[in-house]
């Protein structure tokens, strides 16, 4: 079985209440880890579509890291907005990680089910806010970090198993698709698991649904109610 959650926004080691952001989110690891270990078996895999961590530093992160370690299940992780402990720079990072926990950063990994891919993403020139100046490097620098996932994926997958996309910030504005969601299903993805997504007006404008082939979810956790749920479309 393939899970997915995101948006943990776990901060053990620096403890940072999150009922600040509502009171559905009080004593949320504590939901999480109940759900989680209710539903996610040893041999299960959980894909977590970033902000995993509040940590500035690995150091700090590790503590949160190792909190999902101990949870049933092997853990794929991309890197969110928030993961300031998480550098572009993920060769020395992996080594530390803890033992059932893999990173992708442009790149992909055979799970045996499926082949999983991906990147952080971006917020795109359409997008009230962005500031050609400083966003739109890392926008072109995020396709170009997509392309290579998707090209890594599609080697593994060599056309015999669904590649699933795991993309942090959101692939469309205003339900219309983006330059990240267009290049998603022209590389033939069968799904896409996103997150970032945190107020209930936005939830209730995500994409839930097919789209040119791709099944698209929201994963962030306080849409899932504080636990895993099944990868749709596979």
């Amino acid at each position: 079985m393939i899970w997915t959650i995101s948006d943990l926004h776990l901060s053990f080691a620096q403890p940072k209440p999150m009922d600040i952001f509502g009171p559905h989110w009080k004593a949320h690891p504590e939901r999480i880890a109940r759900r989680w270990r209710d539903l996610v078996a040893p041999d299960d895999w959980v894909l977590i579509a970033g902000d995993v961590s509040w940590a500035m530093k690995l150091a700090d992160a590790l503590v949160d890291l190792r909190w999902i370690d101990a949870l049933p299940g092997q853990k794929v992780i991309i890197r969110g907005n928030h993961d300031y402990w998480c550098s572009r720079r993920v060769t020395p990072i992996r080594p530390q990680l803890p033992p059932s926990i893999r990173l992708l950063s442009a790149d992909a990994i055979d799970i045996g089910a499926a082949v999983v891919c991906g990147t952080r993403g971006w917020i795109t020139p359409e997008t009230p806010g962005y500031v050609a100046a400083t966003d739109e490097p890392i926008y072109q620098r995020e396709l170009g970090m997509l392309d290579r996932a998707l090209a890594h994926a599609a080697q593994l997958a060599a056309g015999r198993r669904p590649i699933i996309v795991m993309i942090h910030y959101p692939p469309f504005l205003n339900r219309q698709p983006s330059e990240f969601a267009r290049r998603i299903a022209a590389a033939g993805a069968t799904a896409c698991i996103y997150g970032h997504l945190h107020r209930r007006q936005d939830h209730g404008n995500a994409v839930n649904a097919t789209v040119d082939g791709v099944s698209y979810q929201l994963t962030a956790c306080d849409f899932l109610d504080f636990g895993p749920v099944g990868v749709r479309g596979l």
